[in-house]
């Protein structure tokens, strides 16, 4: 392995794999579970713009409490009703109704994501020395089965649900880069470093984290997320401004344009 040049971690949904018909639908099912009333990707878009919705069940649950405006009557569900009936469209149930937490008996929204990148994606970033790692907001069994078993990375460096505070709270994204940096004995300030997300909350992440440590030479590379790079234009362009506006130091077309080249080129200008 080349010595180590730079870090670039990586949020998971909407980065590394495409999530619009599995996560992001799996809020619409929810939502209309529980009202009736199905949310466009537009308004789900407009909920994440606003930096503060990086958790779907929370989303969710968000959405259906702005829902009362329209519907009076609706009832809100304890969050742990959300979750056990998003996990259901997302995961699958097995014949006893349960949500199953084993990959091979998985049925769910989960079997509708493509991947973005490759194994060999990675294997370019290492042989170049640039560390990577994630930080996302999923399950473990979830990310640990795109990162693991489709993409081959064994044992890959991660932060997910439950290891750290939601984003846009930086201490998953600063304990990962501190982690790295040790692992390689390279101190923390001398590296560059950039963390690539599709949201705001993964841009204020970053800025965040420059805050509690302004010494850090990191960039929020920002990338719209599948279903928006595939919109007309104008929708495009307003989502990467939303994503500048934030704070982004980049707007990527598509993760897989991070080519080591590229990668220094954005890390070090």
């Amino acid at each position: 392995m080349a010595p180590l040049r730079a870090l670039l971690l990586f949020d998971i949904d909407g980065v590394v794999r495409d999530v619009g018909r599995s996560y992001r639908l799996a809020v619409v099912e929810t939502v209309a579970h529980f009202s009736g009333w199905r949310p466009t990707p537009e308004t789900i878009d407009a909920l994440k713009g606003e930096g503060r919705w990086n958790n779907d069940w929370d989303a969710s649950l968000e959405l259906l409490r702005r829902r009362r405006s329209r519907q009076p009557n609706l009832q809100l569900p304890p969050r742990d009703a959300v979750v056990e009936v998003f996990s259901g469209f997302y995961f699958g149930r097995d014949d006893g109704g349960a949500v199953s937490q084993e990959p091979h008996r998985w049925t769910g929204l989960i079997r509708q994501e493509p991947l973005l990148v490759d194994g060999a994606f990675f294997t370019a970033l290492s042989s170049a020395g640039i560390g990577w790692g994630f930080v996302s907001g999923a399950e473990p069994p979830s990310v640990r089965h795109v990162l693991e078993e489709r993409l081959g990375l064994p044992q890959p460096p991660l932060v997910a649900m439950g290891d750290a505070p939601d984003k846009p709270d930086p201490t998953g994204l600063l304990q990962l880069v501190e982690a790295l940096a040790a692992r390689d004995g390279v101190p923390l300030t001398h590296l560059p470093m950039g963390y690539v997300g599709d949201t705001v909350a993964d841009v204020l992440t970053v800025v965040h984290a420059r805050r509690q440590q302004p010494r850090l030479r990191c960039k929020a590379l920002a990338v719209a997320p599948p279903h928006v790079a595939a919109a007309a234009a104008t929708v495009r362009a307003a989502y990467h401004q939303q994503l500048l506006a934030a704070g982004a130091d980049a707007v990527i077309g598509a993760t897989a344009e991070l080519a080591p080249e590229r990668v220094f080129q954005l890390l070090l200008k």
